[in-house]
């Protein structure tokens, strides 16, 4: 299959490993938050054949793809076209009241990156679109044509650690005022030409803006943050979440989620630790849990990858 070619999920066995204990009995539910290209869905729908599956994601062109891979598994699997923080209004429409396993795969998909008109590359001439979700209104165009100079310095510096964001977002001012910015290239241009060469030399100049610009348009950051304690709260206990990230800013969102649920809530000094204190969650990886050398070699979207989960060992209060 073509699919299998450019797709290749990240870090799929430990994925497995990890939620197996959750997700083996007969009834059991996973959401797949992130579904793709339905590569991670795929495996588990096969190895665990009493599994019911819903897959979220607000990329069309992915539900699509999705929906013609997974159609052997029939009625279990569920559909649904909507942003991940959309996850329990997606469960109450299904009557879906708590899940076993939840597994988000975040940032930008293959599917996305290969698809040269998406605009997501800032190594291929595309028009500035880079929206997740096609029916959304808010482009990567609309972003350069119409956002101040302070607040393209505050999101190339917040959400692409750019160190040059000042120069950067002065260039495409100043650029606009002659011409309108629709192309890929012409931005590419502009940021590259206002770079030193010896920062040049350590990457390419336009990718934490691209980044940037990427996370601003689908709102990917403020999403997460609403969407990881949302899909905890859904999680029945035993269950377990798995959460693979591409970039510190992702890491650091879910880090603080799941640190805050798997933490005593008494107040500092109780002697003695009352059960409704207790963390409702435990960590199942110390730290972040990165793909080995191996699975770097073959796959490279894997190089960046952290892994971290958890699991409920309490209900809420």
């Amino acid at each position: 299959m073509e699919i299998n070619r450019i797709h290749t999920p990240v870090m799929l066995e430990r994925c497995v490993e990890l939620l197996a204990p959750a997700i083996g009995a007969p009834g059991a539910v996973l959401v797949d938050g992130t579904l793709g290209m339905a590569g991670h869905a795929e495996a588990f729908l096969q190895r665990f054949p009493d599994l019911t599956l819903v897959g979220l994601d607000r990329d069309l062109d992915a539900l699509g793809i999705a929906r013609e891979r997974l159609a052997p598994f029939g009625d279990r699997v569920k559909f649904v076209h909507t942003v991940y923080d959309g996850f329990v209004d997606a469960l109450d429409g299904l009557g879906i009241p708590a899940v076993d396993g939840i597994l988000f795969d975040l940032g930008v998909s293959s599917l996305q990156l290969d698809r040269v008109e998406r605009g997501f590359s800032y190594s291929k001439d595309a028009p500035l679109d880079m929206r997740m979700d096609a029916t959304s209104e808010l482009t990567a165009e609309v972003v350069l044509a119409t956002y101040s100079e302070a607040d393209l310095r505050r999101i190339f510096h917040e959400y692409g650690e750019e160190k040059l964001s000042a120069r950067y977002a002065k260039a495409i001012v100043a650029a606009r005022q002659e011409a309108p910015l629709v192309r890929s290239a012409e931005l590419v241009k502009i940021i590259t030409d206002v770079t030193p060469v010896a920062v040049q030399r350590q990457g390419h100049p336009a990718k934490r803006v691209f980044q940037a610009l990427r996370i601003e348009v689908n709102q990917e950051l403020a999403v997460l943050e609403r969407a990881i304690p949302a899909a905890l709260s859904t999680l029945r206990v035993g269950g377990r979440i798995a959460v693979e990230s591409y970039q510190s800013l992702e890491d650091r969102i879910v880090k603080r989620a799941l640190a805050a649920a798997s933490s005593s809530t008494a107040p500092p000094g109780l002697p003695i630790e009352l059960p409704e204190h207790r963390a409702e969650f435990t960590l199942l990886i110390r730290g972040a849990e990165l793909a080995s050398d191996e699975e770097k070699a073959i796959n490279p979207r894997a190089t960046s990858v952290r892994l971290r989960a958890a699991e409920r060992v309490r209900s809420a209060a």
